[in-house]
């Protein structure tokens, strides 16, 4: 996390949304992440998206588990609700407070590590259960935190830094969440800020559980072991003193393309990613549908970006549960706590 507070300056003429606010009061503290990481792109949105959908902070809850990506949330709405839980367990913390407070904007950050391996079955079940929140993962592929480990989502063939080649077959956040039963699938690339930004918009005015997956390079992992300048090679020829690590500044991958098309993106490593945005006549309504015009384009090497599947006709977790409207962090205590007598008639109905 960071503790460094961004300087409250403002500027003459700022832009002013609904609320009197600017962009600057959606900010939070100044990122610790490598320079050019894909992963501030995406904080960037995040604070564009709460400015233009005129959404006051402290009526949003930020919540993350354990990763690079779950720094994140300390570097966007600094007045707002906020909690950094244990690795793959953010899920259940956000049920649990969206079951309390339910006049949140709920937004949690998680990564291709936090969701997929250790967290896999809480997120499953939060999308399960249509959690009313925005959940968005940063996907590089990767344990950046760890050195840069072979994370669930990396593609068969992958190789890393020091090219030890992946032979595990990837697990597909997107076809995951169609597979169980998500209302809102979709999936983004940091660099695109143009789709971005209203892919987060959407998720965060959806009524449901909505993921978003958004491929997020690592800047610091993807250079590869036949390279004079990479890591392996200068560790392998150099004299070590004091180990220490060096994390060089590279610049920020972006791309602008039209509905679509295809345009292949390359990496700071040299290799191509192939971007696939759906075309306007793309119907996200067919779950079947969704599912196989993925797998088509995967099969082809392309990654499908943009709002893939979209169900708005289906409960969240309070109409399932049959919860009452008002939030529970209001309800007086007594209330709550009926006594003894109550609950033993409760008891005695499960008996």
């Amino acid at each position: 996390m960071s503790y460094i507070t961004r300087p409250r300056v403002r500027y003459a003429g700022l832009k002013k949304n609904k609320l009197g606010l600017t962009v600057r009061d959606y900010e939070g503290g100044m990122s610790t992440l490598c320079a050019g990481c894909g992963h501030d792109s995406i904080t960037a949105a995040i604070v564009q998206a709460f400015f233009e959908l005129n959404i006051p902070p402290e009526k949003a809850a930020k919540m993350s588990g354990i990763g690079c990506s779950s720094k994140t949330p300390a570097y966007f709405l600094n007045a707002s609700h906020g909690i950094n839980t244990v690795h793959g367990r953010m899920p259940a913390v956000a049920t649990g407070a969206n079951a309390a407070n339910r006049e949140l904007f709920y937004i949690g950050v998680s990564g291709d590590g936090d969701s997929l391996s250790i967290g896999l079955g809480h997120f499953a079940h939060s999308i399960r259960r249509n959690l009313n929140a925005l959940y968005i993962i940063e996907n590089n592929g990767v344990y950046g935190l760890t050195k840069g480990q072979f994370s669930a989502s990396a593609d068969l063939g992958s190789t890393t830094k020091k090219g030890l080649v992946n032979n595990q077959p990837p697990i597909d956040p997107v076809l995951l969440a169609l597979s169980l039963g998500g209302t809102f699938v979709a999936r983004g690339f940091s660099g695109d800020k143009h789709q971005l930004g209203p892919l987060i918009k959407a998720g965060l005015m959806h009524q449901g559980f909505a993921l978003l997956d958004v491929i997020s390079p690592c800047v610091t992992f993807n250079d590869h072991e036949g390279s004079t300048k990479s890591y392996a090679y200068t560790r392998e020829h150099f004299r070590e003193t004091v180990h220490t690590d060096f994390v060089p500044r590279a610049q920020e991958i972006t791309v602008e393309y039209e509905e679509g098309t295809v345009v292949p993106v390359e990496l700071h490593d040299g290799s191509r990613l192939l971007l696939r945005k759906v075309a306007a006549d793309y119907d996200p309504k067919d779950r079947g549908d969704a599912i196989s015009y993925i797998q088509h384009h995967h099969e082809q090497g392309e990654v499908i970006t943009g709002l893939l599947y979209l169900d708005e006709h289906t409960d969240d977790l309070h109409a399932t549960s049959n919860t009452i409207d008002e939030p529970l962090n209001q309800i007086p205590y007594g209330d709550l706590s009926p006594g003894a007598a109550a609950l033993e008639d409760i008891f005695r109905s499960y008996r």
